[in-house]
């Protein structure tokens, strides 16, 4: 390069290259399960910072419940679709409700997961099944859905599921096949859906947090022997709190992530980097 040869990067302009990078405003968010405890965090987080949320779920009165609150909360419309994620056409007919009410659908968010705890030698198939069909099979039909919406809105999109630790780590002592398998697979299924969707300018990113201070983990403090045990396994020594996990999701939602695809954060003081 002679000195009179200018650098090929552009002059960074930080006001034009950073201002809104955590924008969402006009966006149109849905959430399966957003009414559980990190769902629901989750859906608050993305309406504050201007994105229309859905929830679905089979109780449309809690999902109701929960978009009325969020409006009162930030007043962007929300609104609740009933959801049965174990079966295909729900599914389907869910995602086309969204964009009947919105005309788009930008960003998935699946927050859906269930665990049955049984030891190696006494797991069922029927619960199995039942972890498998509600972990991943409908991790795949909520990704294949929305992406047909999304290809075609030609305005590229994101896609985020919901993981745990559980699909890196096993764990000693208890029964969590069904889980660690479905969990697991899902780390995959993100990849694989990366690679799919990324010429269509379609992110899929998971969010892999351990226990998170919500209802679900209400045994963990009836237990003190078990709060010590976790708490002993997190480096940063506390367990979660929800916004530790919504700030995540935002992140993967907003324009801030735009070359990120393909990618686990796992949100968990240290767990995984540590065993």
């Amino acid at each position: 390069m002679s000195g009179t040869d200018k650098p090929i990067t552009p002059e960074f302009d930080a006001k034009a290259s950073l201002n809104g990078m955590f924008d969402l405003l006009g966006q149109v968010a849905f959430i399966p399960g957003g009414y559980g405890g990190l769902g629901e965090a989750i859906a608050h987080g993305l309406s504050l910072y201007g994105a229309r949320v859905i929830i679905g779920g089979r109780d449309i009165a809690k999902a109701n419940a929960l978009a009325k609150k969020i409006e009162q909360t930030s007043g962007i419309e929300a609104a609740a679709v009933v959801l049965d994620v174990t079966d295909v056409a729900s599914i389907r007919g869910a995602i086309d409700q969204v964009v009947a009410r919105f005309g788009r659908l930008d960003t998935l968010v699946n927050c859906v997961g269930i665990q049955i705890e049984q030891p190696l030698t006494e797991v069922t198939e029927e619960a199995f099944d039942r972890v498998y069909q509600t972990n991943l099979k409908s991790a795949m039909f909520l990704a294949q859905a929305a992406a047909k919406v999304q290809i075609a809105g030609r305005r590229g999109g994101r896609q985020i599921h919901l993981l745990s630790v559980r699909s890196q780590l096993a764990i000693r002592g208890k029964g969590y096949s069904a889980y660690t398998a479905s969990k697991g697979g899902l780390v995959m299924l993100v990849k694989q859906h990366a690679m799919e969707l990324a010429p269509h300018g379609i992110t899929v990113n998971g969010v892999a947090p351990t226990f998170v201070n919500t209802e679900m983990i209400r045994h963990v403090y009836e237990r003190p022997e078990f709060k010590e045990e976790i708490l002993a396994r997190i480096p940063l020594g506390r367990i979660a709190d929800p916004r530790d996990v919504v700030a995540p999701v935002l992140f993967f939602a907003a324009p801030a992530s735009a070359f990120v695809t393909g990618q686990i954060l796992y949100v968990d003081g240290g767990i995984t980097a540590s065993q």
